[in-house]
């Protein structure tokens, strides 16, 4: 009996601890960033190299891992007075800090190692880039100034263009859109976001929208910023890299973006900012992956 107890306890704390580091890493978030780097490396390989392609992927996403980790360490105080926060490890008290700077430490340094021993040395350095961007700038600067979507807006591009660069071992003007693709895409994402989350953010004094306020002005520059998305989803076809299928789908799936960042423009209210932010997380890998299978059928 005792032997059977102890057995359901140690399950019990395994089982525990593993829903712990899924909230630290933001697993659902980091697959996607993973996702957008496979999307990447797919574009630039004719052939794609299993044992690479798995390194890209186990790489990026504990280095994308790292960075949320460091991040809720960082904003451990504020983690814990905002709701959408509050369950997280570190809050609760389930993870001490040390902890979690030992697991995120270990995951940037295993990470970072495989992207430069399985892939190139300019893999590595892009991936401790955009940790380095996204804990050291964007994290503090969300404290002081809605500019801090700009700023992460850096790192958070970097995954298709790493994914590239992953299968080339060189930067260059195809990478350098693919980047720009997923750049403009965050400005209505993360400002969707910031609309839904509006009062919690505001409870520690984030203001992620670019006016400071659920205001015309902040949903205008949604609205805007979503139409330039469109412009620039499209360059891959314009540029001759992809056919006409990809940018149907883009056109079509950014319109859809743009009619809902229109009609939160109109209404000013939550339900619609967050069908827009689902939207945006449709939007993404749709036009990645249709990038990809687009440039497989013309070549």
């Amino acid at each position: 009996m005792l032997a059977e107890k102890t057995y359901k306890q140690e399950k019990h704390f395994l089982s525990g601890k593993l829903r712990d580091y899924i909230l630290f890493t933001k697993l659902r978030l980091s697959f996607s960033v993973v996702l957008s780097a496979m999307a990447g490396y797919l574009f630039a390989a004719p052939v794609v190299d299993g044992l690479k392609l798995f390194m890209l992927s186990l790489g990026g996403l504990l280095v994308t891992g790292a960075s949320n980790g460091f991040n809720q360490i960082i904003e451990r105080e504020q983690d814990a007075i905002m709701k959408r926060t509050q369950k997280r490890p570190i809050p609760q008290g389930r993870m001490s800090v040390t902890e979690g700077v030992l697991a995120a430490t270990i995951m940037a340094v295993v990470g970072i190692g495989l992207l430069w021993s399985f892939l190139n040395p300019l893999s590595a350095v892009l991936g401790f880039f955009a940790l380095f961007l996204y804990v050291v700038l964007y994290t503090p600067l969300k404290k002081v100034t809605p500019f801090a979507v700009f700023v992460g807006a850096f790192p958070g591009a970097i995954p298709p263009m790493l994914g590239y660069i992953a299968h080339t071992g060189s930067f260059g003007f195809i990478p350098g859109l693919l980047f720009m693709v997923q750049f403009m895409w965050q400005f209505p994402h993360f400002w969707a976001i910031g609309w839904v989350s509006f009062d919690d953010y505001k409870k520690v004094g984030y203001y992620m929208l670019p006016s400071k306020k659920k205001d015309q002005a902040s949903a205008f520059q949604i609205v805007l910023y979503t139409l330039a998305m469109i412009v620039v989803s499209m360059l891959p076809w314009v540029f001759g890299l992809t056919g006409i299928a990809s940018a149907i789908v883009a056109i079509t799936f950014g319109l859809a973006m743009f009619l809902l960042a229109g009609r939160l423009m109109r209404t000013g209210n939550d339900k619609d900012a967050r069908k827009l932010l689902y939207a945006s997380l449709i939007f993404l890998p749709v036009v990645q992956f249709g990038y990809v299978l687009d440039k497989m059928m013309i070549v």
